[in-house]
């Protein structure tokens, strides 16, 4: 394991998270300035993942073909020219492109997490995307506060601050970050791209692949049952507990703490005594006793030790699946692989916010009542597909 390239590209993702922190829960406040109803607010948010689950699975194809270091130059840029539309946004058009383009370029993080793949070997591969993971949580953490610190006079100065730390994400990969892919891996990578991008029909092909179809089926499932928590949160615990925004964002901000330390801390001791099939299985036993506890809760303490088991449960998982869908598809189909499963998270998030909050207008338990329940199915599905009856190794090349 290179140390030095783990570091280097560890350091790039934050800064590039951390923007991407500041500004993204400033967009309902910017997007009402403009005098927008809630539900185009709601349209420009989902136009993010919206665009991301078509960009991410194209972008790590590319980077299968081409090298990662120029498919990130290409990704950071789009993010520091969203975030560029997104400061002189006057109108909701401008706040639609902003985050189209951002989306569509989106594929930093499975083209990271590619990077990962190509400087770890598999013994060392989970400790590597947990720090990833652990980059990805810290932007969420600090990013939000400091977001709120500079919107005091507007919300020209967080974007130009994130388009800053986009910038300084971009130099980082020019100057610091050597290619991670041997050319041997982009011969062999030369027919994976281009390639379609992602749709229905690109995903119910690689559901049907051994090995990576549970993986993937994991991921939707995984995303669809956690986004009933991550996405409505707030709204939750106003509803709920009458707590205020601020108070919303301390928990939030605590969950991200407890998830950092997991992916940070916490993997790569787990990976070393377990297998990632078990650590997978376990970690949606801890997804849906959280989001049982977190719909139920009936007072504050009492949700805060509910984000106990959500933490190591969004932790483990997020970090585990992406390690093992990388040792189950060939050294050139990684990035595509990735960013598919990238793209396929980002699907789920494009219609949980409006469901759930559909379902939390009947009664604010529903949506993590159903969350919990979608992942006590996923609970006994990974232990057959991944345990019990596991699809045969990948053949080697022949």
């Amino acid at each position: 394991m290179n140390r030095k390239r783990l570091f280097n590209i560890w350091f790039i993702v934050f800064i590039d998270l951390l923007g991407f922190g500041l500004i993204l829960p400033l967009l309902p406040f910017l997007a009402n300035d403009l005098g927008i109803s809630e539900g185009t607010i709601g349209l420009i948010v989902a136009s993010y993942p919206a665009a991301q689950m078509v960009g991410a699975p194209f972008l790590g194809r590319l980077s299968d073909r081409y090298g990662r270091r120029p498919i990130l130059l290409i990704s950071i840029f789009g993010t520091a020219i969203g975030y560029l539309i997104l400061g002189i946004a006057n109108t909701v058009v401008l706040l639609f492109l902003s985050r189209i383009i951002d989306g569509l370029t989106g594929g930093n993080i499975s083209v990271a997490q590619a990077y990962i793949t190509d400087i770890t070997d598999e013994k060392n591969r989970a400790k590597g995307m947990g720090m990833i993971g652990a980059a990805f949580g810290l932007g969420f953490i600090i990013g939000p506060a400091l977001g709120g610190i500079l919107s005091k006079d507007g919300f020209l100065l967080p974007a130009l601050v994130s388009t800053g730390f986009a910038t300084l994400s971009f130099l980082g990969v020019l100057f610091f970050l050597p290619e991670s892919l041997t050319e041997e891996v982009r011969r062999r990578g030369d027919h994976q791209a281009p390639r379609k991008s992602f749709n229905i029909r690109v995903l119910i092909e690689a559901l049907k692949r051994p090995r990576i179809g549970p993986l993937l089926t994991l991921r939707i499932g995984q995303g669809f049952a956690f986004n009933t928590f991550q996405t409505i949160f707030s709204l939750f615990a106003l509803s709920r507990f009458g707590i205020t925004t601020q108070t919303a964002g301390f928990i939030l901000a605590y969950i991200g703490v407890l998830i950092v330390l997991v992916q940070g801390l916490g993997i790569g001791p787990l990976a070393r005594r377990y297998e990632e099939s078990q650590l997978t299985v376990a970690a949606m036993v801890f997804l849906a006793v959280a989001l049982f506890g977190y719909a139920l809760a009936p007072s504050i303490p009492l949700l805060m030790v509910a984000m106990v088991p959500m933490a190591l449960g969004a932790g483990i998982f997020n970090t585990v699946i992406n390690t093992s869908i990388s040792k189950a598809v060939y050294p050139e189909e990684i990035g595509g692989t990735l960013g598919l499963s990238n793209g396929s998270e980002s699907f789920t998030r494009v219609f949980s916010p409006a469901a759930s909050g559909y379902l939390l207008s009947l009664n604010a338990a529903i949506p993590g009542l159903i969350g919990g329940f979608l992942a006590a199915l996923l609970v006994p599905y990974a232990y057959v597909r991944l345990i019990a009856r596991p699809d045969p190794p990948l053949p080697p090349r022949g």
